[in-house]
């Protein structure tokens, strides 16, 4: 019977730009603790949920090679350079698909590991020889749906699977500044502390209503894609386990790093 003290944590990595992957800083030196850490655990999977794959429906990586998408634009040609060439795991994807049934779930073959992944990844787990899976967003469908999914999963971290979100509680790249963490807007960093303070807290319902903050929710999340990765790792929480932050930070104004822990890490 597993404990909290041996199945898997889940952890929600604020990831930032993609250029976290090639610079070291105190998120990815965290992001790099965390691995070295759940590396001695000998996860059997890594399953991600990444704000970058945001879909009508839901879909899961099914091929046995998924592919290292570089999905952004303007960028140094090294970051294109990066690959990662975790394998997949077809077997899981299928188990994923059973656990949310009567949900359709499409066996996906077309997508791969997008940079919401693969940039904490190369950190986190830099051999890249996990099998790592993705499940996409289904972007009709309200914030509950997306922390009940979570709770539908949190069965795969009793078994060896890492589950993984990767996004920013804060996220609006039209109000970013320039200037580091002196420059942060007084509505991201109070949106920022309630998340936290709410996850610190066991109150997953307030992480689950942030559209009650009213104007801050409005302005930190002015789409959802970044922020709902959050809910499925919530989601995953039991009753036993507490929540910790690994690191914390607001990025060029309008980007939260905040990288929170379900679980032992």
């Amino acid at each position: 019977m597993s404990t909290s003290a041996t199945r898997m944590p889940a952890i929600f990595f604020g990831h930032g730009s993609p250029m976290n992957a090639l610079e070291d800083n105190r998120y990815t030196a965290a992001w790099e603790q965390l691995g070295a850490s759940v590396a001695l655990r000998q996860p059997k999977a890594i399953l991600s949920i990444s704000a970058h794959w945001y879909t009508r429906g839901i879909g899961v990586t099914a091929m046995p090679q998924p592919k290292t998408i570089h999905d952004f634009g303007g960028f140094p040609q090294a970051l294109f350079d990066v690959r990662y060439p975790a394998p997949g795991d077809p077997a899981l994807a299928a188990q994923v698909r059973d656990l949310l049934a009567p949900l359709d779930v499409t066996m996906d073959q077309s997508w791969g590991l997008d940079h919401g992944t693969w940039s904490v990844l190369v950190k986190a787990f830099p051999k890249a020889d996990v099998p790592v899976i993705q499940l996409s967003i289904d972007a009709t469908q309200p914030a509950q749906f997306h922390f009940d999914l979570g709770r539908k999963l949190a069965v795969l971290r009793e078994q060896g699977v890492l589950i993984i979100g990767s996004g920013d509680v804060v996220h609006n790249l039209r109000l970013m500044t320039r200037g580091g963490p002196a420059a942060a807007h007084d509505w991201a960093l109070r949106f920022n502390d309630h998340i936290r303070a709410s996850l610190l807290n066991g109150d997953l319902q307030a992480v689950i209503d942030y559209a009650d903050q009213g104007q801050d929710a409005q302005l930190s999340v002015p789409t959802p894609e970044h922020y709902l990765p959050l809910l499925y790792i919530a989601g995953t929480k039991h009753d036993d386990e507490a929540i910790s932050i690994a690191v914390d930070g607001i990025d060029i104004g309008s980007i939260s790093m905040l990288t929170a822990v379900v679980g032992t890490a």
